[in-house]
């Protein structure tokens, strides 16, 4: 009997990972009703790591009211895996540029305090361990909101504590950690990191991020001279260098945040999603892996999730199907990569809306995988080869 192993990223802004798999697994069960089929919903620690985190692990999904970027409620989503212990969360769920009105954009005032509420309620909730993804966010504080939720305080020159955002992170004169919460010391996090940033400078946080999240260059100036200002404290205050940790300058300094403040690991998105939904156990005795994301090209190259599951894959010599709406000259290299063939599923002129259409999407999958396993079903039915 035919076993398959799907494991996809979402088609961004038009199918999620989970829709999608089921497509898929439908187009397999068209021509081979008796398959094996397993689904592992992917994410690389960006947009969708909640939903499939949860549902390869048959968790649940937790909503809580939050201080949004702009100091306004919000309603977040995380997740608590299947083992009840760990809690996944996108810090975009929180601080998330979407959160933003395009007209309010300022990374003077966003706020991370909102992350830091969701790890105190999942605290709440008995979660030790917590899985976080970086990514996405309208801020550049540094991750002091997020810490001032926890209990951090940060104090200013008159010993009274600075406010929110950004704009404070030059007023802060010292760290006051007594009110923190006990229950952080029982806590573990591993953080999905895909960039290297410094946190402040020319690479760093605001120089790099800054512009998309509404600073203007002397806002960039003056934003870098915060987090600077920052760094300055807390190797003062605890001879911690948050500044050269890789990946510091990411979500605006929540990753400097997470390293210098709770012990976090920062690890590759895709390597740490992997080892949670335990890909390589799943994918030992398949036949075929299918997996593939919204666009296949040069940045898939560059570690994204088709090209891990590719990796492990092909150390089992397991041929890798990978779909994609679009598809560039850069993906040939994919082939050297464990790739073994990929495939666009758009099959008709279609303008990038229609594509993009859920449904359509939905359907083209499905038809697309619909005839690659009818072809395979002839030619092992032709020639009586073994599909491996």
């Amino acid at each position: 009997m035919m076993k398959v192993l799907i494991a996809i990223d979402s088609f961004k802004g038009s199918i999620s990972s989970i829709k999608g798999s089921e497509a898929i697994s439908l187009g397999i069960k068209d021509i081979y009703p008796e398959a094996e089929v397993l689904t592992l919903p992917l994410a690389d620690g960006g947009e969708g790591t909640v939903e499939a985190l949860v549902q390869a692990t048959g968790g649940k999904l937790v909503e809580k009211e939050v201080v949004g970027p702009l100091k306004e409620t919000a309603r977040a989503i995380y997740g608590i895996l299947g083992d009840g212990k760990t809690a996944v969360i996108e810090v975009a769920a929180a601080c998330g540029l979407p959160l933003v009105p395009y007209s309010q954009l300022n990374p003077f005032l966003t706020t991370t305090y909102g992350v830091g509420e969701l790890i105190s309620d999942a605290i709440e909730k008995g979660c030790r361990e917590f899985v976080i993804g970086l990514g996405g966010s309208a801020t550049n504080d540094a991750g002091v909101g997020m810490l001032q939720a926890l209990g951090f305080r940060f104090l200013n020159e008159n010993n009274e504590e600075v406010g929110l955002g950004a704009k404070a992170l030059l007023e802060i004169q010292k760290i006051d950690r007594l009110h923190v919460n006990e229950r952080l010391k029982e806590c573990t996090f591993k953080v999905a990191c895909d960039v290297n940033n410094p946190l402040y400078g020319p690479e760093g946080a605001s120089y790099v991020f800054g512009p998309q999240k509404g600073a203007t260059p002397e806002m960039v100036k003056q934003l870098d001279l915060g987090l600077k200002h920052f760094a300055e404290v807390v190797l003062y205050e605890s001879g911690t260098d948050i500044h050269n940790i890789s990946g510091a300058g990411a979500a605006g300094g929540l990753g400097a945040a997470f390293s210098g403040f709770l012990n976090a690991d920062l690890q590759s998105g895709i390597e740490l999603i992997l080892e949670i939904i335990e890909m390589e156990k799943n994918m030992k005795n398949t036949d075929f892996v299918i997996t593939g994301e919204g666009k296949l090209d040069g940045q898939t190259s560059m570690g994204k999730a088709p090209l891990g599951v590719a990796q492990l894959a092909h150390k089992y010599n397991i041929p890798v199907l990978a779909l994609a709406g679009g598809i560039t000259e850069e993906t040939a290299v994919l082939n050297e990569l464990g790739i073994t063939s990929y495939f666009s599923i758009v099959n008709a002129p279609m303008s990038l809306e229609e594509a993009m259409d859920s449904k359509m999407a939905y359907n083209n999958l499905r038809r697309t995988t619909n005839q690659l396993f009818r072809l395979l079903k002839a030619v092992n039915a032709e020639t009586g080869i073994n599909i491996r």
